[in-house]
């Protein structure tokens, strides 16, 4: 049985990740935004990874995994998360057949579990945050012998978000920067492998929750470091950097963007009121930190991503009810 923790990550990775992954979605829309490219003086294009199946980015890399593991002779999968990747794994699996359990905290997202519970994953509630979540793992892995789909450590799900940054530079070759959030950081290490092996002056610029920003204190160390992990934005809601994605991303970013909650907020609502995109916290991240590098974005062309969309009622109720849902940025 192939060491799946040991596969390759690169470039070619991704390319033949392509094949596995369009056999289960489409690839995601590339728009441009005259309001959005206004605000920040440059010109400005949203990758839509909000409209994947399961609302998110990271399904390309579980559809990557759950192939390899089905070719393996893998029947089962097991890993935690606070949503989207735990709803990655869930869905690919149940499209390749395997069995998948999910492990989350106590007081995750409730619009997240209920999607997770819909795929027939089995959905197991332990800890306080993401970190105590991943203390159930490996007790329930041997029990019932699954798989351990770790959140970041894992190349077949690095590779397979790495077609995203393939249909971008496809679709714009003369891309000059992306900004993209960063929480367990493998849409940042699939950035840098397939964005600078194919144009390394292409600028990676990354985002963060300031109440969570454990990758934020790494990438300024340049060693991993934990932190506290408080932030109501699942995907950016780690305590932890991890080691195979920051080993890729560490020396390739132009600059690295933390927020506060109130300013996590306001980018849900600015992607409302700009693109009428419904984004969860983690998503919409992009536009905020754009505002807060606009002397560095001027006249450039620039991809924001917008990771995924599941956000809880109550979250967009009150990123709803900020000024700049009706009137747009305003500077304060």
């Amino acid at each position: 049985m192939p060491n799946h923790k040991e596969h390759p990550i690169s470039l070619t990775e991704a390319l033949k990740a392509r094949s596995f992954v369009y056999k289960h979605m489409r690839s995601t829309s590339l728009t441009r935004y005259e309001g959005l490219s206004s605000l920040v003086n440059a010109d400005v294009f949203v990758k839509h990874e909000n409209h994947n199946p399961t609302g998110s980015f990271k399904v390309r890399g579980g559809i990557n995994l759950m192939h390899h593991l089905r070719n393996s002779g893998t029947e089962g999968v097991i890993t935690f998360s606070t949503g989207n990747h735990g709803l990655s794994i869930a869905q690919s699996a149940a499209w390749f057949g395997l069995r998948a359990t999910i492990v989350v905290p106590e007081s995750n997202n409730p619009t997240k579990n209920r999607s997770i519970r819909a795929t027939g994953a089995k959905l197991v509630e332990a800890g306080r945050t993401f970190e105590e979540a991943s203390m159930v793992v490996k007790e329930l892995m041997q029990e019932h012998s699954l798989y351990y789909a770790h959140p970041a450590n894992e190349p077949h799900l690095i590779n397979g978000v790495g077609t995203e940054f393939i249909e971008i530079i496809e679709e714009l070759p003369d891309l000059d920067a992306v900004i993209l959030p960063i929480g367990a950081g493998s849409e940042a290490a699939a950035a840098t492998i397939v964005l600078k092996t194919i144009n390394p002056d292409i600028q990676i610029f990354a985002v963060q929750a300031e109440a969570s920003s454990a990758a934020y204190q790494s990438w300024k160390a340049g060693e991993i470091l934990s932190s506290e992990n408080r932030t109501f934005a699942g995907g950016f809601a780690t305590g932890i950097a991890y080691e195979i994605p920051f080993e890729i991303y560490k020396n390739n970013l132009a600059d690295f963007v933390v927020l506060s909650e109130e300013e996590i907020y306001e980018g849900i609502s600015l992607a409302g009121y700009y693109t009428h995109n419904l984004l969860e916290g983690a998503g919409a991240s992009t536009i905020m930190a754009a505002i807060k590098l606009k002397g560095q974005l001027k006249g450039k062309k620039v991809v924001l991503q917008f990771s995924g969309c599941n956000a809880s009622p109550d979250e967009i109720n009150k990123a709803y009810s900020l000024e700049s849902f009706t009137n747009g940025w305003v500077d304060k």
